[in-house]
């Protein structure tokens, strides 16, 4: 299902750039003149994506040669040479615009994960991303934070259950929705690890005396709840927090001992990596 995923967005992206062709190239370049072009870094950063822009150049040109020079979370400076390729020039000048946006794209989300994951180094808490993706690109924006060192957390809502304030709400409360989950997932005969998302240090006591989970989140609490909460939970459960945590307060909470960090911004508040593809050989 993943693959199809990725090979439906790339159909849609190209027939949304295509249209009923590409007049330019058609307009001054022979439909059977071959060339080729060079991928190169035009700032720092953490490269992801180099996949990708191969799967789409061999959807243009099945007979691309592609020539691979950097591996997959490198780091590159300016002038870099990401990787080549050579084919007919019409499939390079129409997979240009989109292998640049998705390789800037996930090259900015790889880097941003790489600057938290290295502000927990020693530590034993690991970076998760979240649902805050953009629409049909989650796989491509979770593989970026993977490539930046990060860790995907569930991908949607069919492999994990979550619940969070609305769930418990509108369920009654958080001892009746993990109640009614576990007595859905047997009756569905399913297996899915469930977390409950803690309010307050209170919640935390209403989950541990419920039981039946396997993670609890600490949602928008402060650095000493979180501490008193860790301690309340003393290793029973995986431990989570999220919520208005940025760089400057991330390793508070992670000395505190919880287990993961979940971070939005991670992929939906990025600087996308100035990225260029430049012929050569003409």
């Amino acid at each position: 299902m993943l693959n199809n995923l990725i090979e439906d967005l790339i159909d849609l992206a190209l027939r949304e750039d295509i249209g009923d062709g590409d007049h330019t190239s058609l307009a001054c370049i022979p439909d059977d003149a071959r060339g080729s072009a060079q991928l190169l870094a035009k700032e720092e950063g953490i490269i992801a994506g180099i996949g990708m822009a191969k799967m789409i150049f061999l959807k243009s040109d099945h007979a691309v040669l592609f020539s691979q020079r950097m591996d997959e979370g490198s780091k590159i400076k300016p002038g870099d040479i990401v990787f080549q390729v050579k084919a007919n020039i019409h499939s390079i000048l129409k997979a240009e615009r989109l292998v640049l946006n998705i390789m800037q794209h996930m090259s900015g989300i790889a880097t941003q994960t790489a600057q938290y994951v290295k502000a927990l180094k020693g530590l034993k808490t690991k970076i998760l991303d979240t649902r805050k993706t953009t629409p049909g690109m989650r796989l491509l924006d979770k593989e970026a934070v993977r490539i930046g060192g990060g860790v995907n957390h569930r991908f949607g809502l069919y492999d994990m259950i979550l619940l969070k304030d609305n769930h418990i709400d509108f369920a009654g409360g958080i001892a009746a929705s993990i109640k009614q989950t576990k007595s859905y997932l047997a009756e569905k005969n399913k297996s899915l690890k469930i977390e409950v998302e803690a309010r307050s240090v209170e919640d935390v006591k209403i989950i541990i005396n419920t039981g039946g989970v396997d993670r609890i989140l600490l949602d928008n609490f402060s650095v000493p709840d979180t501490h008193a909460a860790v301690e309340l939970i003393n290793g029973q459960y995986e431990i989570e927090s999220s919520g208005n945590i940025t760089l400057d307060n991330i390793r508070s909470y992670a000395e505190c001992g919880v287990d993961y960090i979940s971070v939005g911004a991670l992929t939906h508040h990025i600087k996308s990596i100035d990225l260029s593809l430049k012929a050569i050989d003409y």
